[in-house]
């Protein structure tokens, strides 16, 4: 107990805490140094340097499709349909990010392509024009949403209708556009349905039963998914290797790729901002559909290019990986800034200053009420 006229103890220094918004930026550039992109790396030099040939080619072939069939067999079976039913109150959102995925890309596709240096090469720009269509991701785009304080189940909706409808416009708009590169003819289609609808759609049926399974065991199960990924990409570049495609792929070919790449994606983080704007989107909804508009899903386009290609996808899709890189390390630019920009706001919604709330707190608060009279202080003599 202090005594009359003793002054109190200074109170105990305060821990210095780290400025608003450094924990969200050290999660997004975790997101951007992901080991798995370290993964695809190795897989496409370990296709460089040992190539699947003759029947190793062949059987990885086999293994490929059966990995390809059971990617979309557990994405259908993973699939909440009434969570996707009642993300459909979201539809300015959903016909944004939409309309970017398959409208915008393509357009601006056509453009780069069509004035790409010649340096790039064919299989480059075709490669380009095949990343225009690839659907949205899902991942990615909900976990940079949520560092960025977006709305996280309109962006885990629109990834999973970009990825739905990307099923069927995706191989469609690859045989108008890229014409006999894409072998979209009934032998493909079935082909198409056989290794990409049909399991799709045998996970959405048995998702009652093994459905609460896979959400207990996801992380058990998280490697199928990203090692059949794995086996795409090394199946896919091992025949590039044995038919001599990289050598028409040049270092001067590959600068000339990045700055294309780096052109896609401003040009359409600028037009999904400017359409969120347009459509009157409130913060959290914008976020989420710039994220998701602005990013191509490389487990779907991967699979869809070795049905569509072939063989020939092994440089068709380096267009695609090079994307995935640049689109996780301009979201997390962008995420942590957002998120940044949220720790600054009230409430109210307007924006606080850097500076710290001044301390309110009276240096001698008054004695809880049921403190009895002797242990109340004396007061001041005037």
């Amino acid at each position: 107990m202090t005594a009359v006229g003793q002054h109190r103890p200074p109170p105990p220094p305060e821990v210095p805490r780290p400025p608003p918004g450094s924990g969200d930026r050290r999660r997004a550039w975790w997101r951007v140094l992901d080991p798995y992109v370290a993964a695809l790396a190795g897989a496409v030099a370990l296709a460089a340097l040992l190539p699947a040939s003759g029947r190793a080619a062949r059987w990885a072939e086999l293994v490929c499709e059966f990995a390809v069939g059971l990617l979309f067999f557990l994405y259908g079976a993973r699939l909440s349909t009434r969570e996707t039913v009642v993300g459909l109150r979201h539809l300015r959102l959903h016909g944004l990010v939409l309309a970017c995925t398959f409208v915008l890309f393509p357009a601006l596709g056509l453009a780069v392509t069509a004035v790409a240096p010649a340096a790039v090469g064919e299989p480059l720009r075709t490669g380009v024009l095949f990343l225009c269509l690839v659907p949205s991701t899902v991942q990615s785009s909900v976990a940079l949403t949520g560092i960025a304080r977006g709305n996280v189940p309109a962006a885990i909706c629109a990834g999973t209708y970009s990825s739905l409808a990307g099923l069927l416009l995706t191989p469609l708009l690859a045989a108008w556009l890229l014409g006999s590169g894409a072998a979209l003819s009934a032998d493909g289609l079935l082909r198409i349905c056989a290794q990409l609808l049909a399991p799709f759609v045998a996970g959405q049926l048995l998702r009652p039963c093994i459905g609460d399974f896979l959400g207990r065991h996801r992380r058990v199960l998280a490697p199928v998914d990203r090692g059949s990924i794995l086996l795409v990409v090394y199946t896919a570049f091992s025949g590039a290797v044995e038919q001599g495609v990289w050598a028409t792929v040049t270092p001067v070919a590959l600068l000339g790729l990045l700055a294309v790449l780096l052109f896609l994606l401003a040009a359409t983080l600028a037009t999904a901002r400017l359409g969120t704007h347009l459509l009157g989107l409130d913060r959290a909804s914008g976020i989420a559909a710039v994220l998701c508009g602005s990013q191509k899903s490389l487990a779907a386009g991967l699979p869809m290019a070795t049905v569509l290609f072939g063989p020939q996808a092994g440089p068709l899709v380096l267009p695609l990986m090079m994307y995935h890189q640049l689109q996780l390390v301009a979201g997390a630019l962008l995420a942590g800034r957002w998120s940044r920009a949220a720790d600054h706001r009230l409430p109210g919604g307007t924006t606080s200053n850097t500076s710290p709330p001044a301390d309110t707190t009276p240096a001698n608060p008054s004695p809880p009420a049921h403190t009895s009279p002797e242990h109340r202080p004396a007061p001041r003599a005037r």
